[in-house]
Formats: structure tokens, sequence, C-alpha cells
């Protein structure tokens, strides 16, 4: 007699996430409540080290948990907000088809140049990531490249290696990613442009080492196809990608898109500017405008709507971009409410002081490299627990950004350990509908692609650790 026996499934971050709020607030009633005395640094209130004292419990029950995603909600709805139009605005300029005509007009440029193909496309892809956190708009230009590749000797690991670990290297090394740094940096209390320095030194060390760790690879393959790590099915994906790539068709990139592309680098650019605390920095010259996430959504609401009417789009056309942009954001701005839920509770039930009061205790005491270094190897399993980044931002952030303060360690510092280790581990995950979504239309096994880049994941560790440690030590 046959049994169907159901395999595992990973449960959804909301599920993963509610469950956290639930077991949070049982332990409202186990673990001792606490306070430290507050002081203002740098214009946030920071806990003074050396000031935890109990305090009589106050445990959250049925009716708090319920109420506690809505007031997480309330609690995060500029973050909230911001993501929704982000949502919008990129969904209007995808509506355009200028990004995809862009890249398109690059491949169709270079092709019988495949092998300067590689970096060019790698930094482009980057440049994607570690500003809007390119990802899921990285899967339509698989069936563009992939074809292209195998027509000129190299392999379908090549072709997948240029958009994973191009915009993959570059969301690790995000240096104003709103999903990763800019709502980190929101929880931690601090500017988005706090640790660009940093972030932007393991954002082109990264890039450099998987340029050339791909090119590598893919000059091997086309001296000798028997160094393909998919040499046993090359006959076939040559037959299925040259008949595909007959079909394959991108917008053409007339003037109207390459002002939109300027628009959207404008943009992005205005952005930075704004985030960046020059004053700060000891940089009297230039303004510092002080912008967050108010004035962040009101400039990607006002540039959604002139690259809409620069495009062409009616009020209609532009409207619905906007409210599908949005909606396929939603998911993301549900969590960051619910997230900030866990911190809710912990800090009505008095338990977030307490659970500081053991950092403080415990991996304050380490040093500040090694703490910064600990936060990376910490990130990492939990990236692998709750693989939305915003949702572990959220969650995390406000409890691990004050424990950076008692190790004498700057919160932009926490924030990059925790969107590197987010990074690396999303080069490789196979819950990430990105890294499998790539590979399955590349027809790279899931375990040959782990063959490829295992070596990569150890120099991009690496990287990222003497990154970390010279942060730590306030080099940069």
């Amino acid at each position: 007699m046959e049994q169907n026996k159901k395999k595992f499934s990973m449960p959804s971050a909301y599920t993963i996430l509610f469950a956290i709020i639930v077991v949070v607030a049982i332990l409202t009633w186990i673990v001792p409540a606490g306070q430290y005395e507050m002081t203002e640094l740098n214009g946030k209130e920071v806990p003074v080290p050396g000031t935890y004292q109990q305090v009589e419990r106050t445990p959250q029950g049925i009716f708090d948990i319920i109420t506690s995603p809505a007031k997480g909600y309330q609690d995060a709805v500029d973050v909230a907000l911001f993501i929704l139009i982000i949502g919008g605005f990129l969904g209007v300029v995808m509506k355009t088809g200028a990004i995809d005509a862009g890249i398109a007009q690059v491949t169709n440029k270079l092709k019988g140049k495949e092998k300067i193909m590689i970096p060019i496309l790698m930094v482009l892809f980057g440049v994607g990531g570690t500003s809007y956190g390119m990802a899921e708009e990285t899967i339509a230009f698989y069936p563009l490249l992939i074809p292209v590749f195998v027509a000129a000797g190299y392999d379908t690991v090549t072709a997948v290696a240029v958009i994973l670990l191009g915009a993959g290297v570059g969301v690790l090394g995000s240096t104003v990613n709103p999903f990763a740094t800019g709502i980190a940096s929101g929880f931690a209390g601090v500017s988005l442009g706090q640790g660009i320095v940093l972030r932007l030194l393991i954002l082109v060390v990264g890039e450099i080492a998987a340029i050339l760790y791909v090119m590598r690879y893919a000059e091997k393959v086309r001296k000798d196809p028997t160094k393909s790590i998919t040499y046993a099915t090359r006959e076939e994906d040559i037959k299925h990608f040259g008949a595909q790539q007959e079909g394959t068709s991108f917008p053409e990139l007339t003037g109207k898109r390459k002002l939109i592309l300027g628009l959207f680098a404008l943009t992005f650019a205005i952005m930075i500017y704004g985030v960046i605390p020059f004053e700060d920095m000891g940089i009297t010259a230039i303004p510092t405008l002080w912008w967050w996430f108010t004035e962040l959504a009101s400039l990607f609401l006002i540039m959604s709507i002139i690259i809409g009417l620069v495009a062409g789009l009616s009020e209609k056309e532009l409207i619905g971009a906007f409210v599908d942009g949005s909606r396929d954001l939603l998911g993301v701005a549900l969590i960051v409410g619910l997230s900030r839920g866990i911190t809710v509770v912990m800090n009505a039930g008095n338990m977030t002081a307490t659970v500081l009061n053991l950092g403080e205790r415990t991996l304050a005491s380490t040093g500040s490299v090694a703490f910064t270094i600990l936060t990376y190897l910490f990130y990492i399993p939990m990236s692998f627990l709750i693989p939305s980044t915003s949702g572990l931002a959220t969650l995390s952030m406000p409890i691990m950004a004050p424990l950076g303060d008692f190790a004498g360690v700057a919160r932009d510092v926490v924030i990059t350990a925790y969107q590197s280790a987010s990074g690396i581990v999303n080069l490789i995950t196979p819950t990430s509908a990105v890294v499998m979504g790539g590979l399955a239309i590349g027809r790279v096994p899931y375990d040959k692609w782990l063959k490829f880049v295992g070596k990569f994941m150890v120099i991009i560790f690496l990287i990222t650790v003497a990154a970390l440690a010279i942060g730590a030590l306030g080099i940069l």
C-alpha cells in the first residue's frame, strides 16, 4: 500500500514572521523585563551602556498578538508607502520599455565581441542591482542573452552567470537600494547615505571579482567545450537556443527611450544627493538636504509622472502602470508592517532592553571587528530563514543597530553586514524565484550552478569580511 508523502515546504515569510510574533509574545511571560536610560546621539535616541535595570513584566496576550501587525504597519507607514511608490515608479519605467531596449541595444552592438560583452553587461546589471535592487527584472534578459553566448561558443552557464552574478553582486553591494539599504537605514535611524563609501568598495571589488571569475570560465569553455559544466547537454542547448533566438524581440532604443533612461538615472542621482549627510562628513561647501522617506517618495512620484508624460502614455496607461507596479510590491509593504509587529510586541513587553543587555554582555564585549564579522555570520542563516530583505531588516535592525552602539560599531556598518549577508545568500538560495527561474530558463541544473559558483562564494565572502573589518575600524 503506497502512502502519499508530502515534501516539506518552507513556509512563506508571512507565516514565519507571524510565528515569531507569537513566540515573542510567549517569551514576554518568561523573560525578565527591563529598561535602559536613553540619551540623544546624532539626533537619535540611543541606550546608555551599563544602565540596564529590570522592571515589572508587562506580558503580551492574544489581543496584543492580533493587533501587533496593524500597530507595526502604523509605525512603518512611511517606509511602506515609499515601497509602494517605488514600485509604481519602476512599473512606469518598465512600461516604457526603456531599460529592456537599452540592454538589448548594447547586446546587439556587441555581437561578435561577446568577450567584451561580459564585463559591460555585468556592470550594467550591477548598477541596476545596487541602485534599485534589480532582481525579478533580470528574468526578461535570459532569452535574449543565452542564445547570443551559446552561438559565440560559450555555454549556458556563462550567460546565466553574467546576469545572475552581475545583478546579484550589485544587490550584495547595494549603495542606495531602497529595498535593502533604505529600509534598514530607516529602522536603524541613520541616513541612507551613511556608509555609502564602504558599500561602494564592496560593490566595485565584488563586481571586478565576479567579472574576472566569469570571463576566466567563459574563455576556458570557448577554447575547450568539454570544460563546460553542462557539456553533457551542449548539443541540445545549441539546438534549443538556436531556434529560440529567432523569436526573441525587444523594444527599439528610440530617442524618447534614451531620454527616459536619462531621467531614470537622474532620479537616482538626485536621491543619492538628497540622502548623503555632507554636513556630518565635514563638507560644508555642499548643502545637506537631509531627505528621508517623505521627500524620497515625493521624488519618485513626480518622476513617475514626468517619465510617463515623456513616454507619451495616456492618463489610463500611466495610472495603470503605476498601480500595477505598486501591486507587485504590495507584499513587501505588508511584510514590513508584519515584521515591525515583532518589535511592537517586544517593546510593549519591555523585552527589547533585555535582549540588548544580553548582547551588551556578550557580543558587544568582543570588540568592533569581531562584533561586525559575527553580525555578518549571524545574518547568513537568518537570510535563509527570512528571504525577504525588507522583512529581515525590519525585524532585526531595531535590535542589531543599538548593539553596534555598545560595541563601538557605526550603525551603517551593521546595515552593510546585513545587506552583504542577504546578498550572498541570494546568489544561491533555492527559495529564490530569481535564482531558480534564471537557472530554469538557462537549462542549468541547480547542482551544476552550485559547482560553478562555489569558489566564487568563497571569494566574495572573503572580500566582504575584509571590507567589513575596514568599516568596523572606522577607516572608511
